[in-house]
Formats: structure tokens, sequence, C-alpha cells
């Protein structure tokens, strides 16, 4: 019996959009008491290009305030295009949601250090994210919503006259 052949491959990677802004430069810059804070929003899609080839984009946008001001906007989407050979189902899901924005966070990391550093602004490094823990909190809450919307299903009656809308 031959074995299922199992492979990922990274065929490319690529910057996809990238966009800076410093809209209150260069007044942020007399600043010398900045306490900044900085959000950081990041998510992930992937399309399927063909039976084995698929695109991963993961998104990132930082923006970064002293007090109501912005210093910084950055958002990256870095892509990759993976071939993915032997996986199925929740594998294959694990491999898209997972590694396969794992492999291209560095290159993120790299080009927003980069960007904000030309940008005027002290050394800005993003610590590792374990997106093995996001994609796990993410099935989870997708089970949860499933679960809720099937009690919710189950315990109620469609209205008269609407044609069983809820």
């Amino acid at each position: 019996m031959a074995e299922k052949e199992i492979q990922i491959a990274i065929q490319k990677i690529y910057l996809k959009d990238f966009s800076f802004e410093s809209p209150n430069a260069p007044g942020v810059f007399t600043k010398t008491d900045w306490e900044p804070k900085t959000n950081l929003n990041l998510r992930s899609t992937h399309t399927t290009l063909n039976d084995n080839n698929h695109e991963v984009v993961l998104t990132l946008t930082v923006e970064t305030k002293h007090e109501d001001k912005t210093l910084f906007l950055v958002e990256l989407h870095q892509a990759g295009i993976f071939s993915i050979t032997g996986y199925e189902g929740e594998e294959l899901a694990a491999i898209l949601g997972s590694f396969c924005p794992n492999v291209l966070f560095p290159y993120s990391r790299e080009s927003i250090a980069s960007i904000v550093g030309k940008g005027g602004f002290p050394e800005f490094i993003l610590q590792p994210i374990n997106f093995d823990a996001l994609f796990t909190q993410s099935q989870q809450a997708i089970e949860e919503k499933k679960a809720a919307e099937a009690q919710e299903g189950e315990g109620s009656t469609p209205a008269a006259g609407n044609g069983g809308t809820h």
C-alpha cells in the first residue's frame, strides 16, 4: 500500500500592501516626554489558488499614540504562496491558520521595524506571537458560537406570519 505524500513548500513570500503614516510629524518629534501606547491588530486569511497551492495573507496594523495624537500608523499585508500536499480537514486548517502565518511573521516584523525607523522613530520591535495559541482560541470560539446557535435553534419556533425567519 502506497503512503500518501505529505509536503509543505514555500513557493513565494511577498509584500502585498504596505503603508506608513505619521500624521502629526514634524510636531511629534519636538516632544521629549513620550509615553506611547501601541495597539496591534493582526489577522490572517487564505485563498485556495488550486488543489495544492494556497495564498496566505498576514495583516498587521500597528498604531502608536501619545495621549490622543497618533505618532505613527503602519498597515502591512505580508503574503505567501504555500504548496500543501497530503493534508485535509483540521490538519490543513491548522497549517493555513498557524504554520503559514508563523512563517510570514518574521518578514512582517522586519518590514515594520525598518519603516518605523525610517519614519524617524526609535527602534520598534514586535514581540513574538504564538500563532498556535491564537489558532486554537479561534477554533474554540467558532465551536462555541456553533453550539450556541444550535441551542438557540432548538429552543425557538418560527413566529407566525413571517415565513419562519428570525
